[in-house]
């Protein structure tokens, strides 16, 4: 069977030791929001999308991060320059791990959140 989905992540989990101080990091760096739900079982905080659950949402829910950032990278959208988000990162507690790198779409950069997640910050190119 071959599927091919609309969008390929249905969803992405990042993994924090403190769920509202995964909240300000992530609040703080990307400025979007974060709400806490309950998802399940498990109380989470979820960046919320517009339209709501669209796919290819994120949810930050209390683990055990990988540490030194050797999981799966994910990718975030941010509000505004790359720059800005990027000195936002280590007030927030966080690591600038790489220079903005420029691709067909815009620009990213790669950073560690205060718990070691390895996290790309993404610029989209602008019109």
């Amino acid at each position: 069977m071959t599927f091919t989905p609309a969008l390929p992540v249905a969803w992405t989990e990042i993994p924090v030791a403190d769920l509202d101080a995964g909240i300000a990091f992530y609040q703080t760096v990307t400025g979007a929001l974060y709400e806490k739900e309950l998802m399940g079982p498990n109380e989470t905080a979820t960046c919320r999308s517009d339209p709501p659950h669209s796919g290819g949402g994120v949810h930050l829910y209390p683990g055990t991060p990988a540490r030194g950032g050797v999981g799966p990278t994910v990718h975030l959208a941010i509000a505004d320059a790359l720059e800005a988000a990027l000195a936002r990162v280590a007030p927030a507690g966080g690591t600038v791990i790489s220079p903005p790198i420029e691709i067909p779409a815009g620009r990213f950069a790669y950073i560690t959140d205060p718990d070691g997640n390895s996290i790309g910050l993404f610029e989209a190119k602008r019109a």
